[in-house]
């Protein structure tokens, strides 16, 4: 920063009298010059003067400067009291004024001339309260003013030169007092230069941290040895500002002097970029914090302390966090999350409505893990990557997902524990806030203890851990995207015991045009019941795919229970569905029936036939029962934990799930299921709730099927067929590859498998499939060589050329080979319904 001299000579002069180093035994002073051209360049300011009232006049008069000369920017030795100039304003007002270069070149009278543009003034009052004693005037660098954290060290230093003053009450005002007030701030300051671990601290900043000037080395790791571990990760993430060179930090964090003593400490600072906009410099000032621990804070630690020890599960931590910020803060809400990888787990929230918290939370709301990536969330990333307290005023622009927490006010918490950050905590305000240092104090605390406390409850519910971690890769994490249906779904552990259980679901896409949906239930609420749940799960899943019936999905998935000879047993609802049609086959396993919203608001439950749950009789039958849905239907399908409790029964719960079913709107499915599960509390059992919003398909597809008969010239009237049906659809561009296709599928099938085939075509939109099917299971492979004497090997790789896609599938009974072709747009299809369809099974 460029100096014209001293502006008066008492204010760069040190004083022995003033420092007071002498007889608190502390290393001797740095020159004055030194000391407050590392504050003025820290706070980006090139002069600071202060003005106190004239005696006997009504003047405000220049006592103290330091910096630059007050004449190179217009300061006059005095100042009328009545005027406008901005020193006298804060007299009158008692309060602080911040310009910005053009606030400041528009004040025409009383106000300092900038000699560049960019300058910008901050005058502040010294001694609040009716005690007026002066003022301080800064000239700041920067043509936006100063930023938050400068004006606060500002505003610690207004109180530094009032104490001064006061101290000189019935005296004459003392000729220096800008470098007395930074001595007795005990202000350390640091120039660091990034990556090379080379740090430059002054005496007072050693004296802080409990170093003396012979033991301090130069190098960073000797003054973060000092600091406690679990604010390590904060204070590295000073020393390291690789990805946001113009950045600024401030943290609060403890070092353990050399008597045992814990100390608070205060760091700010701002990075220096180089002119490639890379860190060059970090420019900081550490100072022991101003707060002094009321007796209402250090028993609000102590209660918290001694909650925590008790808290054993992660619950529980969660709930003492919100009884110790929420209603003390007065706070408006208050949320949770843990870090797992990347992403973030919401614990808890509190108030727990979905109204309460921002829109794009409630796409997976109550799922118990509504999971978020950081990168998401950038507040939160620089947060968790700093790991110090962020406190956002009212009014601050937030990301969506962070948007509406807090409009009164945000503090962002991340949670240390064991050298890293454990999670984060939200707690937001709706009416403006104003964050004390005391508060920020208090939340940093709480903030260690908790993220302690959480990882003690993660080792204590190791087990619990494991199951819920099973529980949750076992379930869906997404549903597939239906033609002509919406399917969503929600699932609540029990409340009491280990938080898991049996209940699962399941959307299985089968086709284009069938779909198969599942709920069931193993009984018990342990990890053993999630291991079954999941090997349920998958036993269906694997059987529908390969094409078997809802019945004898069922029957097998029976079997298997049965054979794996556990104690436990499962009920199970299934439901296969033509999305073209509306029809849906249901089997139930012991399980309850199924629930139908109408689109007139009518609830019905469905009169499936039954069958004994899963895993007691080896021979169950399992019947099926028809239904046709109409478009605009809801089908749910629910488990036990939402319909019966203790106190209440199975009927009564039926009833106000169908009342609920029947308000909700069905228009979104998502706040359908929300309503659904209402306020069930602490529940006693685990929860599975599964809609599907049947809308119809749009694009009704156009098929045609050719059973291939086992003669020579039996691919030759595969083609016919084709040609035939292509003509018949208007489809003529794109024509000769669905033949090659064809011609090579069906000859396949003929040489290599045994048994009938079939052909099946389907036009949807602009795109033709072809399907094959065969009584071999084996899939088809493509050779790996295929060299220019072979005779063979060579129709998949065409295949595979000529379609968008392709591919095989088992059926019952064999499998089905597969491709896609594109076609041109075609005229619109036919409306004769018998053109719809076309079977053959002969030449």
């Amino acid at each position: 920063m460029p100096h014209d001299g001293p502006a008066r000579a008492e204010a760069t002069e040190p004083r022995a009298s003033e420092t007071g180093a002498a007889s608190t035994g502390s290393p001797p002073p740095e020159p004055a010059g030194a000391v407050t051209d590392r504050a003025l360049r820290f706070a980006a300011a090139e002069l600071a003067a202060v003005y106190v009232p004239g005696v006997g006049t009504d003047d405000l008069r220049l006592v103290d400067a330091v910096g630059c000369a007050p004449s190179r920017y217009g300061l006059l030795e005095s100042l009328p009291l009545s005027g406008d100039s901005p020193a006298a304003h804060v007299f009158r007002t008692d309060r602080a004024v911040w310009l910005n270069s053009a606030e400041l070149a528009s004040r025409s009278e009383g106000g300092p001339t900038a000699p560049r543009a960019e300058a910008s003034l901050g005058a502040l009052p010294l001694g609040r309260g009716g005690a007026r004693l002066g003022c301080l005037v800064v000239i700041g660098s920067s043509a936006d003013g100063f930023e938050a954290g400068q004006r606060r060290f500002l505003e610690r230093y207004a109180e530094a030169v009032a104490d001064v003053l006061r101290a000189g009450t019935g005296r004459t005002t003392p000729s220096s007092l800008l470098t007395p007030a930074l001595r007795s701030l005990r202000v350390g300051f640091f120039v660091l230069v990034p990556g090379t671990g080379l740090i430059e601290a002054d005496e007072t900043l050693l004296e802080l941290v409990g170093l003396t000037p012979d033991d301090f080395d130069g190098k960073a790791e000797t003054l973060l040895a000092h600091a406690l571990p679990e604010d390590m990760h904060a204070l590295v993430s000073v020393l390291e500002p690789s990805t946001q060179p113009s950045g600024r930090r401030e943290l609060e964090f403890r070092v353990r002097c050399p008597s045992g003593e814990m100390r608070w400490l205060s760091l700010s600072s701002r990075v220096m970029a180089s002119t490639d906009e890379r860190p060059e410099q970090v420019l900081g000032v550490v100072m022991a914090t101003s707060v002094q621990r009321s007796a209402d804070d250090v028993s609000r630690i102590q209660w918290l302390t001694a909650a925590l020890d008790d808290a054993a599960t992660v619950d529980d931590v969660s709930q003492v966090m919100v009884t110790a910020l929420r209603e003390p803060l007065g706070a408006d809400r208050v949320a949770l999350a843990e870090l797992q990888d990347d992403h973030l787990m919401v614990t808890v929230l509190d108030p727990p409505q979905p109204d309460a918290w921002p829109e794009i939370w409630r796409s997976q709301w109550r799922a118990e893990w509504p999971d978020a990536p950081v990168s998401a969330l950038p507040t939160l990333q620089l947060a968790l990557r700093d790991g110090r307290v962020d406190l956002w005023p009212a009014g601050t622009a937030l990301e969506p997902g962070l948007a509406g927490i807090g409009t009164g006010g945000l503090a962002v918490l991340p949670l240390p524990a064991k050298g890293r950050v454990a999670g984060v905590c939200l707690v937001g305000w709706d009416r403006p806030h104003e964050f004390v240092p005391e508060e920020r104090s208090l939340l940093t605390a709480t903030a260690a203890l908790i993220g302690q406390a959480l990882k003690r409850a993660h080792e204590h519910d190791a087990e619990q851990e494991l199951a819920t971690m099973l529980q949750r890769s076992l379930l869906p994490r997404r549903l597939p995207k239906l033609p002509g249906g919406t399917a969503v779904a929600r699932y609540l552990p029990a409340r009491r015991g280990l938080q898991v259980g049996g209940d699962w679901y399941d959307v299985i896409d089968l086709s284009d045009e069938r779909v198969a949906l599942v709920i069931g239930d193993v009984q018990g609420h342990s990890a053993g019941a999630a291991t079954i749940m999941g090997q349920m799960r998958t036993a269906v899943r694997a059987y529908a795919v390969e094409g078997h019936p809802p019945d004898v999905v069922v029957s097998h998935a029976n079997r298997l229970l049965v054979g794996m000879e556990t104690d436990l047993f499962a009920t199970c609802c299934y439901a296969e569905l033509d999305m073209e049609e509306g029809n849906v086959l249901f089997v139930r396993a012991g399980h309850i029936s199924p629930l139908l919203r109408h689109p007139d608001g009518r609830t019905d439950e469905v009169q499936v036939e039954g069958g004994p749950p899963l895993g007691i009789i080896a021979e169950a039958e399992y019947p099926m029962t028809a239904c046709a849905l109409d478009p605009g239907t809801v089908l749910a399908l629910v488990t036990d934990g939402l319909v019966e409790a203790a106190d209440l029964p199975l009927d009564e719960g039926m009833h106000r799930t169908r009342t609920a079913l029947a308000a909700a709107d069905p228009a979104d499915p998502g706040r359908m299921a929300d309503e659904l599960l209402g306020d069930i509390g602490r529940r006693e059992d685990d929860v599975a709730l599964l809609l599907l919003r049947y809308d119809g398909m749009k694009t009704r597809p156009i098929r045609a099927g050719w059973a291939v008969w086992r003669l020579p010239d039996a691919v030759m009237h595969a083609r016919r067929f084709t040609s035939r049906t292509l003509r018949r659809w208007k489809v003529r561009e794109g024509a000769d590859a669905v033949l090659l296709v064809v011609s090579e599928l069906v000859t396949n099938a003929l040489v290599h498998t045994g048994g009938p085939v079939h052909l099946d075509l389907t036009l949807r939109g602009d795109r033709v499939r072809v399907s094959v099917s065969d009584a071999s299971p084996r899939a088809p492979a493509k050779p790996v060589i295929v060299d220019w004497e072979a005779t063979g090997g060579r129709g998949l790789l065409l295949v595979e050329a000529m379609s968008e896609s392709f591919g095989s599938v088992p059926v019952a009974g064999g499998k089905q080979v597969w491709s896609e072709i594109a076609v041109p747009r075609r005229a619109p299809a036919p409306s004769d319904p018998d053109l719809r369809t076309e079977r053959g099974g002969q030449p």
